[in-house]
C-alpha cells in the first residue's frame, strides 16, 4: 500500500506541530521519520494512523483519501514503544486478540487463529513461548509479541513508534535486524519513528528527517550522508 501526505499542517494551540508536509511513500518501503524531540514526526505518524486528524491537507493510502477515515478502518497494525500487551493474556492469547474480536462474518476459525499465531511465533522467533505470560519474556520478547499482534490481521500498513526506545542498546541492535528482515519477507509498508539517527540509517530504504514542523530531506541514508540539503540535517547527522 503506497502512501501520500499532501500539505498537511496541525496545530497544538498556537504551536505549529506540523507545516505543510508532504510525503510519498513506495508500496513495500520502509521509511524512518527521524528528528529531535518536538520535530513533528510522532504527529504525523499520528495522522497518518488516523489517531490525529489534520487541520489541513490530505493524506492517501493508495488512491483512496483517508483523511477523516477513523484508525479503526485503516487497516494499519500499530507497534507502540511501551508493549502495550494484556498482563493477563498468555502470548499467544494477545497475538491472537484481534483476531478474535473481528465481527463474526469475517472473523477466522479457531483452527485457523490458532494456526496464524504459531506462523506468526515462528516469524518473530519464539517458537514455543505461547504459553508463557508478558512478565515472564524479556522486554525484546515483549516487544516482538507486540509486533506478532500488529501483523495478525494482515494490514497492509505497519506503524512504529519508538518501537525500541524502552530496551538496552544490545537488544535495541538485534530487534532492528529482526524488524527488517520481518518486513522484508512479507513487504508491508512501513514507517518507524525514532530520534536514533543510526537506527533510521540502518533500518531504512529512505528516511525523512523533520525539524520544527517541517521535512528538511527526505533521500536514502547514502544520499542524506553523502549530500545533507540544509545546514539543520548537516548538523544533525553530524552531532
Amino acid at each position: 500500500m503506497a502512501i501520500t501526505v499532501e500539505n498537511v499542517s496541525k496545530e497544538f494551540g498556537a504551536y505549529p506541530a506540523l507545516r505543510s508536509v508532504s510525503l510519498s511513500i513506495l508500496d513495500g518501503e520502509f521509511v524512518a521519520l527521524l528528528g529531535p524531540s518536538g520535530s513533528g514526526k510522532t504527529t504525523l505518524l499520528r495522522i497518518i494512523a488516523g489517531l490525529d486528524y489534520a487541520d489541513d491537507g490530505q493524506v492517501y493510502f493508495g488512491s483512496q483519501d483517508v483523511s477523516r477515515v477513523p484508525a479503526s478502518e485503516r487497516g494499519i497494525g500499530f507497534v507502540f514503544q511501551h508493549y502495550a500487551l494484556f498482563g493477563h493474556m498468555t502470548v499467544a492469547k494477545n497475538i491472537a486478540f484481534g483476531l478474535k474480536v473481528m465481527n463474526r462474518r469475517s472473523r477466522p476459525s479457531k483452527a485457523d487463529i490458532e494456526a496464524k499465531v504459531e506462523e506468526l511465533l515462528d516469524l518473530v522467533q519464539l517458537t514455543g513461548l505461547g504459553t508463557r505470560y508478558p512478565a515472564q519474556l524479556s522486554g525484546g520478547q515483549r516487544q516482538r509479541v507486540a509486533l506478532a499482534r500488529a501483523l495478525a490481521r494482515q494490514p497492509e500498513i505497519l506503524l512504529l513508534d519508538e518501537p525500541f526506545g524502552a530496551l538496552d542498546a544490545k537488544v535495541r541492535r538485534e530487534l532492528r535486524g529482526a524488524l527488517r528482515d520481518i518486513q522484508r519477507r512479507i513487504g508491508v509498508t512501513s514507517i518507524f519513528v525514532t530520534h536514533d539517527r543510526d537506527e533510521a540509517f540502518a533500518l531504512s530504504d529512505r528516511v525523512a528527517i523533520l525539524n520544527a514542523g517541517v521535512i528538511e530531506q527526505f533521500a536514502p541514508p547514502a544520499d542524506i550522508q553523502q549530500r545533507p540539503q540544509s545546514a539543520f540535517v548537516r548538523a544533525f547527522i553530524s552531532d
